[in-house]
């Protein structure tokens, strides 16, 4: 660590915050937009790739690859849900180890290395099954093992960097922002607007201008593009090495989680004490410790009681007490938020299982469907996805102008809904979704069946609903996840609401391999046939259906007797200290 400046120069600096030489940052020197726009860039080039890869992954791997739709369906939710599953592992690397700058360069760099593999298995043609005129006859030459071992390690060469990235990417933007100084944290707040900007504008692009490229040009160009555009975002992210303000690593939350465990499950034949007063709460303080970077002491609370144990005293902690044996009442109550959060979590994986189909069947639908505009242009079968991006952006500004303030009045929540009414909606939503897409589905193969082939905007109510749910959902879940985490989990607590995206790819995976396994492959009864024509696709639809309003119901309850942390404080009479992290300006 080099020496300090002198006195004027450190009236300057920031105390929690360094540049690349280890020096504490220099306000007018580092940070600030100049910073953030190299970060963002990175952000959009994350999700053109990503996206630009998933929406139209099922019809390369049905068409080019020669691999039936339940299958290509799998392939493309296992490659999404790996991606979000693994910034929970990027998360922790930039906690523990990495640090998030170093974190986003090396992740940007592996992401890069897959796009690039993926673009040389499109191109060479010895990586490629030979060519098949007619792919739903079932008589093409299938990709052989290698060819698909190639192809998978692109997939998840690029999924790891995607991980990487989507964990650190929004948490080193806003250190570039003091939120202690009042422009400064004005300035944050407008940095999560444009951060969601980009993340919509990458989104449009993927599935317009890159899904075009990839069906009209080749996919060889379509992912080429991909790559050199992570490769730029890397450069522009690197260049920015000698302005960025660097913060200190602060160890994972999930270490705090295992070692409270850990040390209640050591002491679990321990009787508790009857006042709370004698569990011991270590160098923690309420507003003014926050200040200084303590922790907000929090009050005891009543539920999950087994996990107090981390918290006594006793001959074989007082001697060289460690976080592994002795935890503090603060850190076990962190613990009990995080598992008051959990049934929510688990509720709203089923809408992320309702998500996938708009990427897996309902883009191998519109590849039978009559996609002509005017005598000339036909819609890319993954460009479909534009009427669900579409369908976020309107219903956002819907949401803030039109039903906040008329939810105000009927609620009298100043937010207008609460989180969980947010997410509520959304899962009704993905219920009426499902149903449109299961009679859609009815109508088009009533058409097929009789020799006539049906408008593709025949799907854009399904799109447009799942697209609505999810600017519901996805905030809720947000805002819910930021409220409810204890301050010093907020990292974890994006990971934790990723991975509910994770699990609805994986458990739409595991469900399409059952009814594959259970209905059949082909014939009659099959609801996934390789020919969409022959199968019965819409009671999968109705399945989801019928298990989305269960899961509703189920939620509804949950949510009935959920108490949110600032009422439970408030109802112990202790100050809520805590802000709500600028993250939820998201919305």
């Amino acid at each position: 660590m080099a020496s300090l400046p002198d006195t004027n120069s450190a009236s300057k600096t920031l105390s929690d915050a360094w540049d690349f030489k280890g020096r504490p940052a220099v306000r007018s020197l580092t940070g600030g937009w100049a910073c953030a726009a190299m970060i963002l860039g990175v952000e959009l080039c994350e999700r053109l790739t990503t996206l630009g890869i998933a929406v139209n992954l099922v019809t390369y791997l049905t068409g080019t690859m020669h691999l039936g739709n339940a299958m290509s369906a799998n392939a493309v939710t296992n490659f999404l849900g790996t991606s979000f599953m693994l910034c929970l592992f990027g998360g922790f690397i930039a906690d523990t180890y990495l640090g998030r700058y170093l974190t986003i360069g090396i992740f940007a760099a592996v992401q890069a290395c897959g796009v690039t593999i993926l673009t040389i298995s499109t191109a060479a043609p010895g990586l490629r099954p030979p060519p098949c005129a007619n792919p739903a006859s079932g008589s093409c030459v299938k990709a052989t093992a290698g060819q698909l071992g190639v192809l998978y390690l692109a997939l998840y060469l690029t999924a790891l960097g995607t991980g990487g990235l989507k964990s650190s990417v929004s948490g080193f933007g806003s250190d570039q922002f003091d939120d202690a100084d009042k422009s400064e944290k004005k300035q944050m707040m407008r940095f999560f607007s444009w951060f969601f900007f980009f993340i919509s504008l990458g989104s449009l692009l993927a599935v317009t201008v890159l899904v075009y490229v990839q069906d009209n040009l080749g996919r060889k160009w379509g992912y080429g593009v991909c790559a050199l555009a992570i490769v730029i975002g890397l450069s522009v992210f690197l260049a920015g090495t000698t302005r960025y303000r660097f913060k200190k690593l602060v160890g994972s939350p999930l270490t705090q989680i295992a070692a409270v465990v850990v040390a209640a499950w050591r002491k679990r034949g321990f009787e508790l004490p009857s006042d709370p007063e004698m569990l011991y709460d270590g160098d923690v303080d309420s507003e003014a410790g926050l200040k200084k970077g303590k922790k907000q002491k929090l009050p005891h609370t009543k539920q999950f009681r087994f996990l107090d144990r981390a918290a006594i005293i006793d001959a074989s902690t007082t001697a060289a007490p460690t976080s592994w044996t002795l935890s503090t009442l603060t850190d076990v109550e962190e613990v009990k938020q995080v598992i008051r959060m959990l049934p929510t979590w688990a509720t709203t994986i089923l809408f992320w299982t309702v998500y996938a189909q708009m990427t897996t069947f309902s883009v191998s639908q519109a590849t039978t469907m009559d996609r002509h505009i005017g005598r000339h242009f036909d819609i890319p079968a993954g460009s479909l996805t534009v009427f669900f991006v579409g369908s976020i952006l309107l219903t956002v500004p819907v949401y803030d102008r039109i039903i906040v303030p008329v939810a105000r009045r009927i609620t009298k929540n100043p937010h207008g809904m609460s989180p969980l009414q947010r997410i509520s909606v959304g899962l009704f939503l993905s219920i009426l979704a499902m149903a449109a897409a299961a009679l859609s589905e009815r109508k088009r193969l009533h058409a097929a069946h009789n020799g006539v082939t049906l408008s593709v905007f025949w799907l854009v109510p399904q799109f447009f609903l799942v697209g609505s749910g999810e600017a519901f959902t996805y905030i809720g879940q947000l805002d819910f996840f930021l409220r409810e985490c204890p301050k010093g989990m907020k990292t974890m607590s994006t990971g934790l609401f990723l991975s509910t995206l994770s699990l609805g790819f994986f458990l739409s995976s595991a469900l399409v391999s059952i009814v594959h396994k259970v209905t059949g492959e082909s014939g009659k009864g099959a609801w996934l046939a390789d020919n969409l024509n022959e199968g019965e696709l819409y009671n999968f639809y109705w399945l989801l259906a019928v298990l989305s309003a269960l899961n509703l119901v189920i939620f509804l309850v949950l949510a009935k007797g959920y108490v949110y942390k600032e009422n439970r404080m408030a109802a112990d009479g202790s100050v809520n200290g805590v802000e709500l992290e600028e993250e939820v300006c998201l919305h």
